[in-house]
């Protein structure tokens, strides 16, 4: 199975280059920062590896490096599951030490043994080790890989992500433009009844409320046609038949959807607090209309890149925390950046064709900016 070099070439040439959902006119809240993606919050970094090849293969790994790749320094974590129909592996830890200890790799739900086995090989080859559970000539780890289900476009059984391909993403991680859609582990993932896949945003608070940075990446594979809502609006009924939803050999699940949520801050946050953000996501997600139906996995997971070295202490160690009463603001922007990253994730998804010739069709940009103009003349009265 050969890596289509020409694709990855051009996402990697395109970075930011395509429209994304403020270009088109979508009204959103909130001042996003520079790359208006989860690499604002500092050190953040996010890599892809996608494959592409031949008429079959749709998938992919996408990893997020909390401090970058070269940092083994753990960061304070927490996790919601909003609906339980998905696995986000290394939970039980994260939840009882309160350190996210490593990346957050996301792929196709049946990549997920191989993706969680191959981080492991890939701290051994390259001499690395963890930041927790660390003893004289060893450690043990839990890798946190979550996954959304691509088998509508993918060879999900033919197993075609490989260990090989999740040293690709994790080495390849940048600070960089996130590329946004059909790329890494959201490859063939659909989305409100559209192409979805991999999406990301940010915010940046004011200096009044400590100018922190609340980043979200997501991998979105959810939601139905008729739910669809973008800046508030219809968008899904909107377009409604006058384009198929998709062009299967079975009828379309649209409850085999799933989305996983990365949220990330330099807001100084303790575990418990950073748990609360992960909670927002879910506001966010309810703002394009899902509903996280039964056989959607909606896993999120959330983590504050303040307080470095914490988890090396070995006596009692200082470390700082914004009152919760401040909290509105990173609350609030979590929200919007969720919102955004999974309207991103739709504008930047393109047309796919893939296993046994199924199609799935893109949010078409000029039919959903024909949604806004309609709204905002009745908005104005004309």
């Amino acid at each position: 199975m050969k890596l289509c070099l020409f694709f990855l070439l051009a996402v990697l040439l395109q970075g930011q280059s395509k429209p994304r959902a403020r270009d088109l006119g979508v009204p959103l809240e909130g001042t996003p920062g520079p790359h208006n993606a989860i690499v604002d919050v500092a050190g953040v970094e996010v890599g892809h590896r996608t494959l592409i090849s031949g008429t079959s293969v749709r998938t992919g790994v996408t990893a997020v490096w909390p401090r970058g790749r070269k940092s083994s320094d753990p960061v304070f974590g927490g996790w919601f599951s909003q609906n339980g129909n998905g696995d986000m592996t290394g939970t039980h830890w994260l939840e009882e030490s309160g350190f996210l200890d490593g990346p957050v790799l996301i792929t196709n739900t049946h990549s997920v043994g191989v993706v969680r086995d191959a981080f492991l090989a890939w701290l051994v080859k390259n001499h690395r080790q963890p930041g927790t559970n660390v003893f004289p000539g060893g450690f043990y780890t839990y890798p946190i890989v979550a996954e959304t289900y691509d088998g509508q476009l993918n060879d999900i059984n033919g197993f075609h992500v490989k260990p090989e391909d999740v040293a690709a993403a994790l080495d390849g991680a940048s600070g960089g433009p996130v590329p946004e859609g059909n790329v890494g582990g959201g490859t063939g993932m659909i989305c409100y009844g559209f192409k979805g896949g991999i999406g990301t945003s940010s915010r940046k608070l004011p200096p009044n409320q400590g100018a922190y940075t609340v980043g979200v990446l997501v991998q979105c594979n959810c939601g139905s046609r008729r739910q669809l809502r973008i800046g508030g609006l219809p968008v899904g009924e909107e377009i409604g038949q006058s384009m198929p939803v998709a062009s299967l050999k079975d009828s379309y699940r649209e409850d085999l959807g799933s989305i996983i949520i990365v949220v990330a801050t330099d807001a100084p946050l303790l575990p418990h607090q950073v748990a609360r953000l992960a909670k927002r996501a879910t506001l966010g997600l309810g703002r394009t209309g899902s509903v996280s139906g039964n056989g959607s996995g909606d896993l999120f997971i959330a983590f504050s890149t303040a307080n470095p070295g914490a988890a090396a202490a070995k006596a009692p160690v200082n470390v700082t925390m914004l009152p919760n009463d401040s909290l509105n603001g990173i609350f609030e922007a979590t929200v919007q950046a969720t919102e955004e990253a999974i309207v991103n994730a739709m504008v930047g998804a393109e047309t796919m064709t893939g296993v046994d010739g199924h199609r799935v069709y893109a949010l078409p940009h000029d039919k959903l900016q024909d949604v806004l103009r309609k709204y905002n003349r009745l908005r104005s009265g004309q």
